[in-house]
This record gives C-alpha cells, sequence and structure tokens, in this order.
C-alpha cells in the first residue's frame, strides 16, 4: 500500500477543496513544496520547488506547513486499519505500509476482491492509495509505485529501491530496466555499484528472504482479578483494588512511566457493568497514595447482586522518571494529592493556577490555566507591585494631573493619604485594544485614610481618573 499524498489527504480531509494546494517544509533558509494534491501537480508543480516559484506558477496556491509527526501519526491509524486484512502489516517508509496476505486472501475470495475493497474503501475515505502485489516485498513495491506490470523485467531500474543518484549512473551505462540488469554480469556491477544494487535485485526477484515485520503492540497497563465469590461491601472492594494497584505500579515502574487517568471497571453477576474513572493532577505509581482517591467513586457504585470480576487499567501515562528525595523533602507531592482529591469533586479543569505571561499590561501580564496541567512558574517579574484584584477601570469624578486629595468611588469618599507613582504604562501598538483606545496611562498607588489602598491611573491624552484594582 503506497499512500503517494499522505500528507495532503489527511489536511484536505478535514477541510475539502479543489483548488491547488500544498504543504510546505523549511530547506536551507527557503520554503520548499513537500506534499501536494492533484490539482497543484496538474499545474506542473513538483515536490521540492521553492514556494516563491510555485506562486509565481500558480498565484491561487494555498499551503500550510507540513507536519511530519501527525503525518506518522496518520500511518499509524491506516496501519491499524489494514490489520482488517491479514495480521502481518508493517510500515513501509514515511508513506506506505506493506502486508503479507498469505493465506488471507480467501477471506475476501480471492486477490482481486480485496485489493477492490483496499481501492474502494480508501477512495470513499478520500485517500489516495495505489496498491501493488508480488510474491516478494520488493516486487509489491515495485508494482505500486510504478506499474502494474507483471512482468518485473520491463519496470525501471528506479523501482529496485535505490537511490536516485545510482538510477542515474545506470541509466548512463544503458541499464534501464530490471531486465537489462539480470542479463549484466554481477562482479562487475558489485564492482562498480557496491552490494546494495544486487542485494535490491535479489530481494526483488526472491533469491534473498524479506519478511514483514508486524509493528509491536503498545504496552499494555492493565489488571484483572476474578473473585471466587462476590462481593458488594466498599472495604472487601477496596481491599481488591489495593491488591490490584500494586501490580499495576509495579508494571509503570518498570516502564519508567506513571498513570494520569485509571479506570477501575466492576462487572456484577447479572454481567452489567460500573466504572470508576480516577483522574490525578500528577503522573503518579505510588500505591498506598492512589488507592485512598478511589474512595469517593467506589462508594458510589451499586453491587446489586455482587461484583464478581474487577479490572484496573492505566488508560493515559506519562514519563515518570526516578527521583532523588531528601531527608528534607519527604513528601513533594502534597499539593498534587490535593489537587486530586478536589478535582475528584469539581473536575480537574476547574483548578487555575497564575502563570506569568510576556506582557507588560496589566490585564495580560498573567495567564490562568489548570494546575492539573501544568507546571508553577518560578520566572515571576515584577519591577513594581500589582494590586491582589484587578477589575476593569472604573471612573472617578477628578481632574488635574496629580492624584486627587478627594475622591468618590462605588459611592463611598476616600482622604488620600499616601500617593506613590507615576508609573506609565503604554498600550502595545501591536495589539489592537479597545480598552487601551485613550493611549498612555499614569498608575498611581493610592493609601486612604479610610484603610482602603486603590490603584488609580491618570489618561493625559483624554483627561481621567480611573480605579484599575485593589492592593490587600
Amino acid at each position: 500500500m503506497w499512500f503517494p499524498r499522505l500528507a495532503t489527504d489527511r489536511v484536505l480531509r478535514g477541510c475539502p477543496s479543489e483548488a491547488p494546494f500544498a504543504l510546505t517544509h523549511k530547506e536551507a533558509n527557503a520554503d520548499r513544496l513537500y506534499c501536494l494534491n492533484e490539482a497543484a501537480l496538474s499545474l506542473g508543480l513538483h515536490r521540492g520547488m521553492s514556494l516563491a516559484d510555485a506562486r509565481a506558477l500558480c498565484p491561487d496556491l494555498h499551503s500550510q506547513p507540513a507536519r511530519p509527526d501527525l503525518d506518522a501519526r496518520f500511518l499509524g491509524v491506516l496501519h491499524r486499519w489494514a490489520l482488517r486484512y491479514c495480521p502481518w502489516v508493517g510500515r513501509e517508509g514515511e508513506d506506505g505500509l506493506v502486508l503479507d496476505v498469505t493465506g488471507s486472501t480467501h477471506l475476501w475470495g480471492g486477490e482481486d476482491p480485496m485489493l477492490e475493497d483496499m481501492r474502494a474503501r480508501m477512495a470513499r475515505a478520500g485517500i489516495t492509495l495505489r496498491l501493488g502485489l508480488g510474491a516478494t516485498r520488493g516486487a509489491a513495491w515495485a508494482r505500486a509505485h510504478h506499474s502494474d506490470e507483471a512482468d518485473l523485467a520491463r519496470l525501471p531500474v528506479a523501482a529496485l529501491r535505490i537511490g536516485p543518484d545510482m538510477v542515474t549512473r545506470l541509466q548512463r551505462l544503458g541499464l534501464r530496466s530490471i531486465g537489462d540488469l539480470q542479463g549484466t554480469a554481477r562482479a562487475p556491477l558489485a564492482r562498480r555499484f557496491g552490494p546494495e544494487l544486487l542485494l535490491r535485485l535479489d530481494q526483488a526477484l526472491g533469491a534473498v528472504p524479506e519478511p514483514v515485520t508486524p509493528e509491536a503492540d503498545p504496552p499494555h497497563h492493565a489488571v484483572r482479578m476474578t473473585l471466587p465469590e462476590p462481593i458488594g461491601l466498599v472495604e472487601d472492594v477496596m481491599g481488591v483494588t489495593a491488591r490490584m494497584l500494586g501490580p499495576l505500579c509495579d508494571k509503570l515502574a518498570a516502564g519508567h512511566l506513571g498513570a494520569r487517568r485509571l479506570v477501575l471497571t466492576l462487572r456484577r453477576v447479572d454481567q452489567a457493568s460500573q466504572q470508576v474513572e480516577l483522574r490525578l493532577a500528577a503522573p503518579m505509581r505510588d500505591a498506598d497514595r492512589i488507592l485512598p482517591l478511589f474512595r469517593r467513586g467506589v462508594d458510589r457504585v451499586e453491587a446489586g447482586f455482587g461484583i464478581d470480576m474487577m479490572r484496573l487499567e492505566a488508560t493515559q501515562v506519562e514519563p515518570l522518571p526516578v527521583q532523588q528525595i531528601g531527608p528534607s523533602d519527604r513528601n513533594p507531592d502534597r499539593l498534587n494529592d490535593l489537587i486530586t482529591r478536589i478535582g475528584t469533586r469539581i473536575g480537574l479543569e476547574n483548578i487555575q493556577r497564575f502563570l506569568p505571561a510576556d506582557s507588560h499590561i496589566p490585564e495580560r501580564s498573567f495567564l490562568t490555566v489548570p494546575a492539573a496541567f501544568s507546571a508553577p512558574a518560578t520566572g515571576w517579574h515584577c519591577p513594581r507591585p500589582r494590586p491582589i484584584t484587578l477589575f476593569p477601570p472604573e471612573p472617578i469624578p477628578a481632574g488635574g494631573a496629580a492624584p486627587p486629595a478627594r475622591f468618590r468611588w462605588r459611592r463611598m469618599s476616600f482622604t488620600t493619604g499616601r500617593a506613590t507613582g507615576p508609573e506609565r504604562i503604554a498600550p502595545e501598538w501591536w495589539m489592537d485594544d479597545p480598552a487601551w483606545a485613550s493611549g498612555l496611562r499614569d498608575y498611581w498607588k493610592i493609601d486612604t485614610h479610610e484603610g482602603r489602598r486603590l490603584w488609580l491611573f491618570h489618561t493625559p491624552q483624554s483627561p481621567g481618573w480611573f480605579v484599575h484594582g485593589e492592593f490587600a
């Protein structure tokens, strides 16, 4: 199976378009075409062409940066799909799959019906597919990439999976097809081109075996326990969970992994199943810390006539290398445990933490992100004190450029005791923010006799005073 336009097909499946489209990548400080759709190829564009030249030939060309990582993931999806035809499926480069269908074709009524089924399914999915069938892996690759010609001797030498430089050198000697190579003495070919050429020739003809190596299944982190007698008490369920957590955490430790999501499945004697899902604030593989976190979910389980099978699976894992714990740092994960406990009640996404942002604008100088999916920041830089509470600027009746001696705010009267400032903040001209349309702001820290510590600013361009925050 060869997918000649794997990258563009992946992108265009989400947003189909008949216009010329290409993916680009950076090469030698220049953007070059990486993968093109059929419309772009029909206009004379080709892979490796610079994006500037391509736009000169086709001004309507649409382009996006290539994402080889997503292409590899998409090929993995196609790999799983191809397992419907045979169990022996491996990857062939970055845009192909190789299948050993020996003993599987009869399930589809023969080779031709199986190939037609592949073509039809890929056509419905909007993916370009070229197929090659052969007695050897090399022969199948040659027919998929070049021609369905049954006789390999008629195919060009490029069908042997050799580099373009070697193809050019062979053509200069008049060796243009595989049949020409078969009729040439092997010793001179080996001396001139090395062992790779003869190896590829022998692999294509079947003289040298080239087996298909399927990809190994991803590691599965799960433990199951079948009970001799049904159980229904919460303490019994927690006891069985504790017995399963130990082996599961040992599996995670062997792979230097930690669980972020655990699913406990409980099957009752009436074959009904219930699940308890636990989402952790940080990767974890400590059974003693994980076990109490299941208590809340287990309390809600309806045991019915009893539970006779339990299964514990780590559905999401992350790398968790071994860490050195000093004598003064006996329990460094107490915050993560607290976040997990609260998150089981209100959701991990609802527990937020502040992170610094690269902006001198007060409203943009911080971010709020889920605490469970981010690390605390240690690089807060604040040359001037900032109020603990910020709110949209509220105007107050005052005039002049100096802080007012007396003013009213929120139906209360205040008397200025001490004013510290000004701190001038200019708007970010590259950002279109209507709130800063008034231009510069001169901020003052005001300590009032009434005990409130307010953050006021004055706008010189359009004179006015506003309250923007309050200090603790």
